[in-house]
């Protein structure tokens, strides 16, 4: 993860110096977190809350994930809609993104979300879910990420897990890369999701141990189209080195590659750079999906993006899973713990 102290991504990062210094930090960090979530009665919404999360800081595939389950959803004659925090954006919402919106209001996820169904940018959660559902769009919600956040009841989570990075060192925040720990974060979850570097790599023994009794899908991005050819690449994501991948899977060949933190706004001196490199390697510039969204207009149109999707093991017992949950029986009051 770009910017990431080394020894969050170490296995044995425990014991770095450091970490044992920021380790009361971090127990101080998951008591604040364990007394807000038992502070706050979720709102159970009047229709099915799907949410998407993980365990960890740094990108690992929520969005093309909730994508997927859309797509799924949709198959299935439902009506799926999305719920984002927004993040990068300065919009606090509950807004409902419309086609004229820019990535500096509502942030990149929100745009790629918009491009498969409804999408709602709310800081507030309940009052977001309020909007979708009120608006008659969708009659099941998505929440693209959120798995920490306690304001709704959730109808089946997915807990994401990236297959090389794991769970880091182990260590909440900021000792470590997590937002909770793992055990915890699998006991609010449906199902555990390992997000591997290609359709070939295996689920890492360690991971499938860690979902236990849960159900366990595999799954990981694929080109939709490419045009195998040398370019340079730049990203602002948490795991530029997938990307990276991805294009030489795809028989793109990487004559330089730039990155960025995740969501970075580019700068003035960020696009000239790229320019630049560019020339100098008489190749074209390509970037993410997200990326390309935050991308000024005018540089966006000289920007080359790779389409992806996101692809799982077993799409059949997955939709199998969403649908049981879709019928189980709903209140409309401010009951359970999900």
């Amino acid at each position: 993860m770009i910017g990431a102290p080394g020894f969050w991504s170490n296995p044995n990062g425990a014991d770095h110096p450091v970490a044992r210094l920021l380790s009361p930090v971090s127990s101080l960090y998951r008591m604040i977190d364990r007394r807000k979530r038992a502070s706050i009665i979720p709102w159970r919404a009047p229709g099915p809350v799907i949410c998407v999360g993980n365990a960890s800081m740094g990108g690992v595939g929520k969005t093309p994930f909730a994508i997927f389950l859309a797509g799924l959803l949709a198959e299935s004659g439902h009506r799926p809609g999305f719920l984002t925090r927004g993040y990068g954006g300065t919009e606090t919402g509950p807004l409902q993104v419309a086609p004229d919106h820019c990535a500096d209001q509502t942030g990149d996820e929100a745009l790629l979300l918009a491009r498969h169904g409804p999408v709602i940018v709310s800081r507030d959660r309940e009052a977001g879910a309020r909007m979708l559902f009120a608006s008659d769009a969708a009659d099941v919600l998505i929440m693209d990420d959120g798995f920490q956040n306690p304001a709704l009841v959730k109808d089946c989570s997915f807990l994401l897990v990236d297959a090389d990075a794991g769970f880091g060192n182990g260590l909440v925040f900021p000792a470590g890369p997590l937002r909770e720990a793992p055990v915890e974060a699998r006991s609010r979850a449906d199902a555990v999701v390992v997000v591997t570097a290609s359709e070939a790599a295996a689920v890492p023994a360690d991971l499938a141990d860690f979902a236990g009794s849960l159900p366990l899908f595999r799954a990981w991005l694929a080109p939709l189209a490419a045009a195998p050819e040398t370019v340079v690449a730049f990203c602002g994501i948490g795991r530029p080195a997938k990307f990276h991948a991805t294009l030489a899977r795809a028989g793109y060949t990487l004559a330089a590659t730039r990155d960025f933190p995740d969501h970075h706004a580019w700068r003035p001196g960020d696009l000239a750079e790229l320019q630049a490199l560019a020339r100098q390697h008489g190749a074209p510039l390509i970037t993410t999906e997200k990326d390309h969204v935050r991308l000024p207009a005018a540089f966006r149109e000289t920007v080359k993006t790779l389409p992806v999707r996101m692809a799982v093991d077993d799409p059949t017992r997955l939709g199998e899973l969403l649908a049981s949950r879709l019928r189980a029986p709903q209140t409309t009051d401010r009951t359970g713990t999900r």
